[in-house]
């Protein structure tokens, strides 16, 4: 049996544990200061002598406390014996004190007896206990929200978040939570669709390979050879690229050392391979991106090769620096992109209505552009070419 208290009940507790305290501490307080009012009170009579102008001593005698009938401070009286045998009667009025002065300015607002103490304690013990109980509860109230949709993420409900209702730090736990959340939800979404389509695509060449298999009769012809090489070059590419993503997504991975590199002489290199025009800065100036050359070189080569499966013409690459930000625009003059496709294109296997498998390419390479940009802490995007076509835009910080 699980008796620990809610945290509510366990602050509420802790209030009242205070006030209880702060009772009795008050009321020894009280009750010290009471005694010391009885002791002035108890004190014994005082002489007093009255003298002439001359200074000789004309008459004796004690004064007396006599308290007073009200809340107001004790006067002293007493009876005093002249020479020649007369007594007058003496009073002295008490020192007027300022308003909350010494112990009689604490009397007006203080009870008189013990009882109307513990009544005053206990009226302001109650006022507090009440009044701190919906401030406890309303904050711990949030609190057990942010802990029930925990634990339904927990269980297996990655849609399930907090209420980030306030301003104050449990609003700002519950958004954290609900960004770590969201972050490991599309994480999750992301592995099962590559799952997926990792093996639809992985069975299309397979079954490619297969047929041509059963249809051989005897020696390959040079067709059939090259089928066959082309599906196991796919499926070798397919592969690659799967764990180049599935290492990317993993953000503990290594992946590489970073280095300067030079974009430009990068860029070259691949523009040679594959017959790409490129412009650089007019000055001539090199520019230099820390990253990882391997992938910055594969980014590179992806987007050539997308640009030069869909461009009848030749494909135009520009490098330059834009700020502090080193700017690499992959343009071609092919069918282009909708625009409610721009973001869409680099999702992983997704390609365009009305492309098929027989256009090339296995749905990974843009997806794995955008994964090496954000490795580089940079940006991919799609934008339309005026004349017709598009362009792929990489920034990376310089």
């Amino acid at each position: 049996m699980n008796l620990r208290l809610p945290l509510y009940l366990r602050i509420w507790l802790a209030v009242i544990a205070a006030v209880a305290v702060l009772t009795v501490v008050f009321g020894a307080l009280w009750e010290a200061y009471r005694d010391a009012v009885r002791s002035e009170q108890s004190t014994p009579a005082r002489e007093i002598v009255i003298r002439d102008a001359a200074g000789e001593v004309i008459g004796q005698g004690g004064l007396r406390r006599v308290p007073s009938q009200g809340t107001g401070p004790s006067t002293f009286e007493g009876e005093v014996v002249l020479k020649d045998g007369r007594e007058i009667t003496v009073q002295v009025p008490p020192r007027q004190r300022r308003a909350g002065e010494g112990p009689a300015g604490l009397r007006p607002f203080l009870p008189r007896s013990p009882s109307g103490l513990f009544w005053l304690l206990g009226v302001v013990a109650l006022a507090v206990v009440l009044g701190s109980y919906p401030v406890i509860r309303r904050l711990t109230l949030r609190l057990e929200n942010v802990r029930r949709g925990v634990e339904r993420w927990g269980e297996g409900d990655l849609s399930a978040r907090a209420d980030e209702s306030g301003s104050d730090e449990v609003a700002f736990l519950a958004r954290r939570f609900n960004h770590a959340a969201e972050r490991v939800e599309t994480l999750v979404k992301s592995h099962k669709s590559l799952l997926a389509n990792a093996s639809h695509e992985l069975r299309s060449p397979l079954a490619r390979i297969r047929m041509g298999m059963e249809l051989m009769d005897g020696p390959p012809t040079p067709g059939q050879r090259q089928e066959i090489v082309r599906n196991l070059g796919e499926l070798d590419q397919l592969i690659d690229e799967i764990l180049l993503s599935s290492r990317l997504d993993a953000r503990e991975t290594d992946v590489g050392t970073f280095e300067p590199v030079d974009l430009t002489g990068l860029a070259a290199e691949e523009c040679a391979q594959t017959g790409a025009e490129l412009s650089a800065q007019a000055d001539g100036g090199d520019v230099t991106v820390n990253g990882v050359p391997r992938l910055l070189r594969r980014a590179i080569r992806n987007l050539l090769e997308n640009a030069r499966r869909y461009s009848p013409g030749p494909v135009e690459v520009e490098v330059r620096r834009e700020g502090s930000h080193a700017v690499l625009r992959v343009c071609d003059r092919g069918p282009g992109v909708p625009p409610d496709q721009c973001e869409r294109i680099f999702e992983p296997f997704y390609r365009l209505p009305g492309a098929s498998e027989r256009d090339g390419g296995v749905g990974l390479g843009l997806a794995l552009v955008r994964s090496i940009a954000g490795r580089h802490h940079g940006t991919v995007h799609c934008e339309g070419r005026e004349g017709g076509g598009a362009c792929f835009v990489l920034r990376l910080p310089a």
